[in-house]
């Protein structure tokens, strides 16, 4: 099979937010107890950090963590996560059915952020909480002192300001699972007041908006339109969850499933422009897509967990060289929207759903999911070019015709390289890639990476963790993507 890509310098589709890599850490199963914090763990450094997390944290290059949830944060009381650890409340976590000790909270985890090299985005509760609380969690992070929650701050030993900068105003506030779920109506109003007052605390923030919590929900649309007619002054982006599974086990309808996320940006992307011009408004509203993954595979082991329990191993999804060539689509999605999506979260980072895994007290290791995710974080900065791919294509059910190959091309000025990310989708077939790339002069290919296997079920583990991982093939101009295969190919100019 042949494909061919062209990119023109002068047809860029805009600056690359480093944002748009970020992640996610949700008090929910071991992403935290036994994660990130394991006291008595070899590596566990002066505060119960795992330094072997840390390390491939820094690795996949994650700029902001998202935290303290996700559905965890609409029943949550932040003030409980300060202060002595030992004097701390152990609570009901209604959101997930778990025991939440408290032990790491808002003091622990913006330290963490520090060492892990990331930025944090915090979120308030909206759900049974409201405007005080929020403005009263601002304070506690961000005021210098001489108040009750930020002098609150320092006598827990915090005396400068966390500086926290970037803030969701609740999550998933349209769904009916939600903790405190709301109308567009009541969540727009809350959320617009809100926005207000934690501006007046500090206006240097950022704030985040709940869009619909996936492309399916029955409000969707209603609600952006809604909830934007409310907070368009007042908040910086609205917000787009979505996850995908191949829950058919129909591989080729599955590695389609990034045009779906397609849509659902152009959609929001849409709303939000009507809104703007409706109010005769000169604000861009960008887009938070800060909850995006693969999540199936867990969902029949999660219904056999005991409730009411520590740190469960809820949603741990075991990826396989499948899940990584869609996570590959979706990354190249974002790219190719990267004018309006300026920030965006796989969710989630450690053991849920996510690209490192642990075991408690023991070994760590990465998953398919974490390679196109690092890749694209590494050599993914700069210019997102608009990149025209044209090659044979395949009918789905759910999605209409995909091409077989999926692809987008950067170009980043300041070290003067071009990186093409091409997904090969075929099950069947090689490709044979002609890359035409205008304006950027003679071009050397210094660098092509291959990720692919003949089982495309194959996954890696504790015991067998590079049994999936990608190969860097010597350079050559002709170019071959293998079948079902993630590509990075490199350029100098």
């Amino acid at each position: 099979m042949k494909a061919s890509i062209y990119s023109d310098k002068r047809f860029p589709i805009g600056e690359i937010d480093r944002r748009i890599y970020g992640s996610f850490v949700e008090h929910l199963g071991r992403a935290v107890y036994g994660g990130i914090y394991d006291p008595d763990h070899p590596c566990a450094d002066d505060m119960g950090f795992r330094t072997d997390v840390i390390d491939l944290v820094k690795k996949l290059g994650v700029p902001v963590v998202r935290y303290p949830g996700g559905n965890f944060v609409s029943g949550y009381r932040w003030e409980d996560g300060t202060g002595k650890q030992e004097e701390r409340p152990r609570q009901l976590e209604l959101a997930w059915q778990t025991i939440e000790p408290n032990t790491v909270g808002i003091d622990e985890f913006q330290e963490w952020t520090k060492r892990a090299e990331t930025e944090l985005m915090l979120a308030v509760n909206l759900g049974t909480r409201g405007v005080e609380d929020a403005k009263n969690f601002i304070e506690y992070c961000n005021f210098p002192g001489g108040t009750q929650y930020s002098d609150l701050r320092r006598k827990n030993g915090f005396e400068k300001p966390f500086g926290v900068k970037y803030w969701c105003l609740g999550n998933e506030m349209d769904g009916p699972w939600q903790i405190g779920h709301k109308t567009a109506q009541e969540y727009g109003r809350l959320a617009a007041e809100t926005a207000k007052v934690m501006k007046l605390v500090d206006p240097s923030i950022e704030l985040v908006v709940c869009g619909s919590s996936n492309s399916e929900m029955k409000t969707f649309i209603s609600w952006e339109e809604t909830v934007l007619d409310h907070t368009y002054e007042y908040v910086d982006y609205i917000s787009l969850h979505n996850y995908y599974g191949n829950r058919d086990n129909n591989t080729e309808e599955y590695l389609a499933c990034s045009l779906d996320m397609d849509q659902f940006i152009k959609t929001v992307v849409a709303i939000c422009d009507v809104v703007k011009h409706r109010k005769r408004s000169t604000k861009t509203m960008y887009l938070s897509f800060d909850e995006w993954n693969v999540w199936f595979h867990s969902n029949e082991q999660d219904k056999k967990i005991e409730k009411w329990t520590v740190a469960p191993p809820q949603l741990e999804d075991i990826y396989n060289l499948e899940d990584a060539l869609v996570v590959g689509c979706l990354l190249i999605t974002l790219l190719r929207h990267a004018d309006r999506v300026k920030m965006a979260c796989l969710a989630q980072l450690v053991n849920v759903i996510a690209p490192i895994m642990t075991e408690t007290g023991g070994r760590s290791w990465v998953q398919t999911i974490f390679y196109p995710f690092m890749h694209t974080s590494q050599f993914g900065r700069g210019v997102s070019l608009q990149t025209v791919v044209k090659c044979d294509t395949y009918e789905t059910d759910k999605y209409g015709n995909a091409p077989y190959v999926e692809a987008i091309t950067i170009a980043n000025e300041e070290s003067r390289e071009l990186t093409v990310f091409a997904v090969n989708r075929s099950l069947d077939d090689e490709v044979e890639l002609d890359i035409d790339i205008t304006g950027y002069g003679e071009l050397e290919i210094i660098e092509h990476i291959i990720m692919n296997s003949d089982d495309l079920k194959a996954y890696n583990t504790a015991d067998n963790p590079n049994r999936v991982m990608p190969e860097t093939k010597t350079p050559s101009d002709e170019i071959i993507l293998p079948k079902h295969s993630w590509n990075v190919i490199r350029y100098k100019y």
